[in-house]
């Protein structure tokens, strides 16, 4: 039998070792639903929104928009669906008169590494729960000389 001792030394531990910290979770929307709502931050010098869905329908979809001076820089479309047992996030730019950056049939895709309580990982996008009404946003962006720049956006929910 265990005892009280015990019990409180290895709950003690257990953050040390990181475990609590990393719990990954199954590759389920309902596991990262706190992502859902309207969000607003500051990013690429500018006002940014991400409006995004209740899963259903096995994904989840989100508008993002980048106003700077008073108007629109750019739109994305973004869902996160299940396929095949994981998580997968695609994207769309357009332009804002909603021209395509990408070709028709293409997609910016970012496969799934990792879900904890707090943390949705994938290839180059990472969102991170701060709180109930805040979130960070970090995007792995390449700059002109090859390089990879993380570019962090600070989200407060909206009502």
């Amino acid at each position: 039998m265990i005892s009280k001792l015990s019990l409180f030394l290895v709950m003690l531990i257990i953050p040390f070792l990181g475990i609590s910290q990393t719990m990954a979770l199954e590759p389920k929307l309902d596991n990262i639903s706190w992502i859902a709502g309207n969000w607003k931050g500051e990013a690429f010098g500018g006002q940014t929104e991400e409006n995004w869905s209740e899963p259903s329908g096995g994904s989840m979809m989100a508008t993002f928009k980048l106003i700077n001076d008073g108007k629109v820089s750019f739109y994305e479309i973004e869902i996160i669906r299940e396929v095949n047992n994981t998580l997968i996030l695609q994207l769309k730019h357009f332009k804002n008169d909603l021209t395509g950056w990408e070709d028709k049939d293409e997609t910016v895709d970012f496969p799934l590494k990792e879900i904890t309580p707090t943390k949705v990982v994938f290839e180059g996008m990472t969102f991170e729960k701060i709180s109930d009404t805040e979130m960070n946003v970090y995007v792995d962006i390449h700059n002109k000389s090859g390089e990879v720049d993380t570019v962090k956006f600070n989200y407060k929910k909206s009502n």
